[in-house]
């Protein structure tokens, strides 16, 4: 595609070589030459637009950029063709500057004056109002909104993890790992329910491009955060479209020319119910004067397969991702700096709140949240609060609370197992027992997960820890119990009596676990021998009562058992 651009550059350059002689240093460029120098500042202009892809739209500070190049290159051509190194004097250059660099240099300096004012009347000395609505925010109910989930159903994977697991799964195919890569995207979604991380591949270099572009990147891996199990998804036609790709097939560039206006926050990959692949473009909008209040405003979906593209405004429910954690910060930032005007944001700074540091995903229903905790300026150690936002509706609710910051929480972690030097995970918030609680992973040096922890958010010295999750969370409720922070059946459901129906056992993380089913119930209560050990001398038929976690889900973690005689 870039063969005749290039070619209409070298016969337009040989052409003004050729007249440059005929030309008189301070008279106008004759018709031809005017065509000529139009035609080199097209083909010129072409290339930049390919190569870096600016939308045509005056709220993108990339567009002002490649105006400035193409007035720019066209005033080099005028002085070349009017032969300016043989100009006597100042005044002779000013006169050739004007005779055949008026026009360019007037769009300049338009589009210039409508940069200055365009961005003093987005900046937020002004608009201060505007920026704190940017986001609206309701408040929520925790333990009505986010429900208990039992520890079979608690996402133990974070992308780190993710990535070590995809590479070893790549490395164990040995029709792909001399050609491709997995790449580095790892989008977080649901996909039939569950809570996965998905990521394509691509190519290994240029030239592994080249041998396999015709084909296309042959498959997808899918990681399961709960359970740990990558699946590779091959594709028979094979994904022609991605940011792996060169020229039209690269997926920035395939945007751009089907889309020249639009400007996008981003591309996230993801996957339909059915397994097609796509990718998920947000369309990035200006809400706050000409640069100002950056939002999204529906999301372009690209088949990653054959590349056919729709815009959607109201973006189809399988889709979790829309609105990037980074976007949503910035935006609560600016309302909570912003609510009482721009002066108390610097001075006084009354009820001036800002999100912590980090954020983490959090799946409910069919849709994946953003969470990250809330405090006050000037505080590092404590949160008042946290928000969860829909990354595909940005729908937001605040759930108010003093408590630990999310490294706070980490530090409280680490320090249970400090002898040890493992390190925690970035917290994912969780439902335990009503109560908004931590859950990390607790990694050695070589960044293998070894054990696992609950923090209370509200009371971060409560720290507990286990081998398992299982273990951890029954650990966890325990401490809860004893310190009398829940009581009842927050603490777990009634005590459950019945019949042993089925009993089994199974050793997980070097922890041996019995998994009871009890006649008339479905579930499995599962509990550590350990912690337990009258479970090992049970059977079925035995009479028992069980106290166990009101969670939903088929396994559901128990605290005790006792033999009813």
């Amino acid at each position: 595609m870039l063969f005749f651009p290039v070619l209409l550059c070298f016969t337009a350059v040989y052409a003004i070589i050729s007249a440059k002689g005929r030309c008189c240093p301070v008279n106008k460029s004759k018709p031809a030459l005017v065509a000529i120098k139009l035609l080199l500042t097209a083909a010129i202009g072409f290339i930049y637009f390919y190569l870096k892809l600016p939308a045509i739209n005056l709220k993108d500070y990339d567009f002002y950029t490649f105006i400035f190049i193409l007035s720019a290159v066209y005033c080099l051509l005028s002085l070349v063709t009017v032969g300016v190194y043989r100009v006597a004097n100042p005044w002779e250059l000013f006169s050739v500057l004007k005779q055949n660099c008026f026009v360019p240099a007037l769009l300049c300096a338009g589009l210039i004056a409508l940069m200055v004012l365009g961005s003093i009347i987005s900046a937020p000395i002004f608009r201060a109002g505007a920026y704190s609505r940017l986001l609206t925010v309701a408040d929520g109910d925790f333990s009505a909104d986010v429900k208990e989930i039992s520890y079979d159903q608690i996402p133990m994977l974070d992308a780190a993890s993710a990535e070590k697991l995809g590479d070893r799964k790549l490395g164990e195919l040995s029709d792909m790992v001399s050609q491709f890569e997995v790449a580095d995207n790892y989008s977080q979604i649901n996909y039939h329910g569950r809570p996965v991380r998905v990521t394509p591949l691509e190519y290994g270099d240029i030239i592994k491009w080249f041998n396999n572009r015709a084909r296309g990147l042959p498959a997808y891996l899918v990681i399961d955060m709960v359970t740990q199990n990558v699946e590779v998804v091959r594709l028979t036609g094979g994904m022609k479209y991605s940011t792996a790709e060169h020229f039209g097939r690269n997926l920035y560039r395939h945007l751009r020319f089907n889309y020249p206006t639009f400007m996008f926050y981003g591309a996230s990959f993801e996957v339909d119910e059915e397994g097609i692949p796509y990718w998920v473009c947000p369309r990035l909008v200006k809400r706050i004067g000409l640069f100002g209040g950056q939002d999204i405003e529906g999301a372009v979906l690209v088949n990653a397969l054959t590349g056919e593209s729709q815009y959607y405004e109201d973006v189809p429910t399988w889709v979790d991702r829309v609105y990037f954690a980074e976007l949503i910060i910035g935006q609560y930032d600016y309302r909570g700096l912003y609510t009482n005007g721009f002066i108390n944001s610097i001075l006084g700074q009354r009820g001036v709140t800002v999100t912590t540091d980090g954020y983490n995903y959090l799946a409910i229903d069919d849709d994946v949240y953003m969470y990250t905790g809330i405090t006050s300026v000037g505080s590092d150690q404590s949160n008042i609060g946290f928000i969860l936002t829909n990354q595909r509706t940005k729908e937001t609710r605040y759930y108010p609370g003093a408590g630990a910051t999310e490294y706070s929480a980490m530090g409280s972690a680490e320090g249970e197992v400090q002898h040890l030097h493992y390190v925690a995970t970035f917290p994912l918030l969780l439902n335990i027992s009503d109560q908004p609680t931590y859950f990390m992973a607790m990694k050695d040096a070589a960044g293998l997960v070894k054990m696992y922890a609950m923090v209370n958010v509200q009371q971060y010295q409560m720290v507990a820890v286990g081998e398992t999750v299982a273990a951890c969370e029954a650990n966890y409720v325990r401490m809860l119990t004893d310190g009398k922070v829940v009581t009842g059946d927050k603490a777990g459901a009634d005590e459950i009596a019945g019949t042993i129906a089925d009993l089994r056992s199974a050793v997980t993380g070097g922890n041996t676990m019995y998994y009871i089913r009890l006649e008339g119930d479905e579930r499995y209560y599962v509990l550590s021998a350990a912690d337990n050990p009258l479970a090992v001398i049970l059977d079925v038929g035995d009479r028992v009562t069980i106290r166990a976690g009101a969670a939903e889900g088929e396994l559901v973690s128990a605290y005790s058992v006792e033999r009813v005689r």
